[in-house]
């Protein structure tokens, strides 16, 4: 299904899909929403998801923390339905426009897993630096949508 990575030239200017997966056989994801370009998360595939994400046209990625395959949405009703996929010019990271309709793809609840802010300026070695919430409202809440399911993350 995947080329053989064997030249620059070709990796870089050629037609054929050939991507670069990490020493633990991971690329990394970047997603956004379709409708409002943000960034919903940063994820991994392996090569499994990444077929699965093409021929479903579904998000499927490799959780880390779990160790196996994670279709997006699956249990919280929000799957991520593909519109386009791209590869960097390197083809060593995905960048994936999705559908979620009014959905979250968060599991904390937000729409997007980038909900906070750092702010920017000098560092006042002596304080912790506050973040901002740039999401006031959680789109759903997790203790209910995966109240049946086993934790959807591990620290």
């Amino acid at each position: 299904m995947f080329k053989k990575r064997e030249n620059v030239k070709e990796i870089e200017e050629g037609k054929l899909l050939s991507p670069k997966f990490d020493n633990n056989g991971l690329i990394p994801v970047v997603t956004v929403c379709s409708s409002t370009k943000d960034v919903l998360m940063l994820g991994y595939m392996n090569v499994e998801a990444l077929k699965k994400t093409i021929e479903t046209k579904e998000a499927h990625y490799w959780s880390r923390s779990r160790k196996k395959i994670w279709h997006k949405g699956k249990h919280s009703g929000f799957v991520q339905k593909v519109i386009e996929l791209r590869i960097d010019d390197d083809q060593d990271a995905i960048w994936l426009t999705v559908d979620i309709g009014n959905g979250s793809s968060c599991h904390v609840g937000y729409r997007s897993c980038f909900y906070r802010s750092v702010p920017l300026g000098k560092i006042d070695n002596a304080r912790k630096i506050e973040m901002n919430f740039e999401e006031k409202e959680k789109s759903f809440d997790p203790n209910e949508v995966y109240k049946n399911q086993a934790n959807p993350t591990k620290i």
